[in-house]
């Protein structure tokens, strides 16, 4: 529990400046690239990590849970993505909700099976 919430705080203060730094670089507009960013990262490390840590083993006890339960689950985020892309939506942005709720996904997962393909 202790390594969950330590990664998991980890996570949230990594996700928070992500944005944070986003938005001070002017990166903001129409599409949400901190919750874009942080999904398709995130599913990159995740990959990685299981490969390393849960395929080929040998990773002090804990450091799944810290590194992939914790750190990756606080810094991704299902629930932002969601309300972003129905924010889009009722913002009369229907084209870019739609690309946005269907890009994400896919490079998510695109980008995971490549990561996992080249480390394993």
């Amino acid at each position: 529990m202790l390594a969950v919430a330590a990664g998991g705080a980890l996570g949230a203060v990594a996700r928070y400046s992500l944005a944070s730094a986003l938005l001070r670089s002017g990166a903001a507009g129409g599409w949400p690239w901190a919750t874009f960013i942080a999904n398709l990262v995130g599913s990159a490390l995740m990959a990685l990590l299981f490969v390393l840590i849960v395929e080929r083993g040998g990773w002090p006890h804990g450091a799944r849970e810290f590194l992939m339960v914790g750190l990756l689950g606080a810094f991704t985020t299902y629930s932002t993505f969601s309300l972003e892309a129905l924010a889009l939506w009722q913002n009369g942005q229907p084209q870019t909700a739609l690309l946005y709720a269907v890009a994400t996904p896919l490079c998510a997962i695109a980008l995971a099976a490549l990561v996992y393909a080249l480390v394993r």
